[in-house]
This record gives C-alpha cells, sequence and structure tokens, in this order.
C-alpha cells in the first residue's frame, strides 16, 4: 500500500486536463467552485474504478472503436470549454457579474471530463491490478480499496491545489486587476489545447 501511495503521489505532479480545471475553476469561483470542481473529478475517478473491477474499461482497451468515440468526445468537449471561456469572458464586459461561483457547472464539467478520458479508464484497468497480492483479500476486494485510496488521495490533492491557487490568487489579482482581464483568453486556449492533445492521443 505504501508503494501505492508514493506512484500516486508521484503521478499527481504530472498535471493534465483535471489539475488544470481545477485551478481555473478556482480562479473563476473561488475556493467553492474549486472544491466543487474537485469533488466532480473524484466522482469520475470513483466510477472509473467501479467499471474497472467490473471489467467495464477492457472494451477501451480491446476495442479500438469505442477508444476513439471516447476520445473525440472529451477532446470535443475540451475545445467547447475553450470557445466558452471567450463567450463568457465577453458576455462579462457587457453585464456585471452576479455569482462567482456556479456549483453545479463546476461539477459536471469536472465529471464528463475524467469520464471521457480514455487514458483515464486504461490507468485504472492496468495500473490498479499491477498491486494486486495473490494471498492477501479477494481480487474484487483489493482493487476496490485500491481505487477508493486513489480517490480520497485525489480528494486531498485537489483540495490543496484549491487553497495554493486561491492564496496565489488573490494575491495576483490584488496587484493586477488587469490580469484577469486576459484570465478568460488563457483559459480558453489552454482548454482546446488540452482538447488537440488528448485528440492524437493513441491506445498503445
Amino acid at each position: 500500500m505504501l508503494t501505492f501511495i508514493f506512484v500516486v503521489l508521484i503521478l499527481f505532479l504530472t498535471p493534465g486536463p483535471a489539475v488544470f480545471l481545477t485551478v481555473s475553476q478556482t480562479l473563476k469561483g473561488g475556493i467553492k467552485g474549486g472544491m466543487i470542481t474537485g469533488v466532480g473529478i473524484a466522482v469520475g475517478d470513483l466510477i472509473h474504478t467501479i467499471a474497472a473491477v467490473a471489467g467495464l474499461s477492457a472494451i477501451l482497451m480491446t476495442s479500438s472503436l469505442a477508444f476513439e468515440i471516447v476520445k473525440y468526445l472529451g477532446a470535443a468537449y475540451l475545445v467547447y470549454l475553450g470557445i466558452m471561456s471567450f463567450i463568457e469572458r465577453a458576455k462579462n464586459k457587457e453585464k456585471p457579474k452576479k455569482k462567482l461561483g456556479h456549483s453545479n457547472p463546476s461539477f459536471r464539467q469536472a465529471l464528463l471530463i475524467e469520464l471521457l478520458n480514455p487514458k483515464t479508464a486504461l490507468f485504472f484497468l492496468a495500473f490498479l491490478p499491477q498491486f494486486v497480492q495473490k494471498d492477501g483479500l479477494p481480487v474484487t476486494i483489493q482493487l476496490l480499496i485500491l481505487g477508493l485510496t486513489f480517490v480520497v488521495m485525489s480528494i486531498l490533492y485537489t483540495t490543496s491545489l484549491v487553497f495554493l491557487t486561491s492564496s496565489i490568487g488573490r494575491r495576483v489579482l490584488a496587484k493586477s486587476r488587469q490580469s484577469s482581464k486576459w484570465m478568460g483568453k488563457a483559459v480558453g486556449l489552454v482548454y482546446i489545447g488540452l482538447g488537440l492533445r488528448l485528440a492524437l492521443q493513441t491506445q498503445e
């Protein structure tokens, strides 16, 4: 278990769409928006864990068509979020801000991004079995324990990321109000970039 925890911590150091979404939602909606985004990511990981234990993720590993469908859906959604970031920024110039954080969109975006990344499904299917012990508990129980451990660690990681981002973000925005002007464009470009990267992923 200690080895598993150490490896997961190393994996968390590699940023991906979920990490960037947490940061961007925290900057946009504050701690509440970031925390709800983290919960959405954790729920997505939990669903992947259950799917891996049930063997459903094997479909993505064996079917190239299923992999391609999920991949392009995820890429399209990321590009959509990027475009919406530009549109929302334009609307904000015309209308006064009402509420900074919207819980449901943050949760939904995080959940969909995590679910629509086929690499995440393949990761759980290939990664969790590496730490199953032959002489231990039933394999299903061990996989569930490992998956739930990953989910808990994910929540702790995103929570730390939210508070760190919130602290740094407040200082930056306090010094330069113009930085928020370009935030929407930067967020949009990164979303589109992540979408294109996901579209270029291969099954192997």
